[in-house]
């Protein structure tokens, strides 16, 4: 992505300049997500059978599941190249043009936010990817006339984090749509005993336990973690990872048991303690947060309405029984008659 992230364990990058790689190389590297790699697989052997390119892929999920690392699979599987980009970079019909004219036959264009994409660049796709080609007006006025280019076939996959913010049309267009699901802790466990052995980094099966237990269900979560459980192990334990030392660094990491930052602790003690409990609406959350609407949608709600302790409402956002204990505060008698 080329846009900015907060600065969340969420949003945090797989991998960072002089570090190794962590991301899969292939579907039978690819831990979780099993339906999803069953149905790839299924439909990557078929297309190269055929001699085809694989139909156009969506793919559907908050931060950090993996729909990045599917989409350089999927390109290393047809044998293309991958040109990755995202929604709000393409903000002219000739930036759309100038990346779709240059694809060769099987590469793969991976745009991640594709729900903000404006309706203008829409709607050069539609016939790029039904019809492969574009549609380029040149000049203006009067003498303003429209050619049209032929487009080698290649593959669209595109990643949303707000699968409702796309046009039907668009979504229709797509031969595939695949939904990420949160990690189960064993699977992140896998993750993070994979990535340690990546990096080099010796870690007990106790403290991998820990590490995916706090990781919000987020393969891209447990991979930050671990790389601040090196430095921590390096600098405090000879380099070697138990569950104590993985404890203590997450007591400096400011990671609770239930795998909250400091920014999701002051998400539930606001609306608790400034909006008793809510309902109170996105917007003015964000106010109070001094946060993104978008931000505190896409990056901290989705972990905290699957643990239940928000929910989203038609009135608003409403903390639950469980935001309170975990906040140690005492709901008022007329919030404690709605947990009942």
């Amino acid at each position: 992505m080329t846009t900015q992230q907060p600065n969340t364990p969420v949003a945090a990058a797989e991998e960072l300049p002089g570090e190794v790689s962590l991301r899969p190389e292939s579907l039978s590297d690819y831990v979780g997500q099993g339906a999803v790699c069953r149905n790839l697989e299924i439909a990557i052997a078929a297309a190269r059978a055929r001699g085809e390119t694989l139909d156009h892929l969506l793919l559907v999920g908050p931060p950090g599941l993996g729909k990045t690392s599917l989409a350089h699979i999927v390109a290393r599987a047809m044998g293309g190249r991958i040109h990755p980009t995202s929604g709000p970079v393409i903000e002219k019909a000739g930036d759309l043009a100038a990346i779709l004219t240059s694809l060769e036959r099987g590469d793969v264009l991976f745009i991640d936010e594709i729900h903000r994409l404006g309706k203008a660049i829409e709607e050069i796709l539609y016939p790029a990817m039904e019809d492969y080609r574009i549609d380029i007006v040149i000049g203006e006025g009067p003498s303003a006339r429209s050619i049209s280019l032929s487009l080698a076939r290649f593959t669209l996959i595109g990643a949303t984090t707000r699968s409702g913010m796309l046009s039907g049309p668009l979504r229709s267009r797509f031969g595939n749509t695949f939904t990420l699901e949160f990690y189960e802790p064993f699977e992140l466990a896998e993750i993070v005993r994979r990535s340690a052995r990546r990096l080099g980094i010796g870690i007990d099966d106790d403290a991998a336990r820990l590490v995916s237990e706090r990781s919000r269900g987020t393969p891209r979560v447990a991979n930050r973690l671990l790389r601040r459980l090196r430095d921590y192990a390096q600098v405090k334990a000879r380099g070697h990872i138990t569950a104590e030392v993985a404890e203590a660094a997450m007591q400096t990491l400011g990671v609770d048991a239930a795998g909250f930052d400091a920014m999701d602790r002051r998400f539930l003690s606001i609306l608790v303690e400034k909006f008793e409990g809510g309902p109170v609406g996105i917007e003015t959350m964000a106010a109070a947060l001094g946060e993104d609407a978008d931000t505190l949608e896409e990056v901290y709600e989705p972990y905290l309405i699957r643990c239940g302790f928000l929910q989203k409402t038609p009135r608003g956002r409403v903390a639950t029984a469980r935001a309170y204990q975990h906040l140690g505060v005492t709901p008022r008698r007329e919030q404690r008659s709605l947990f009942d």
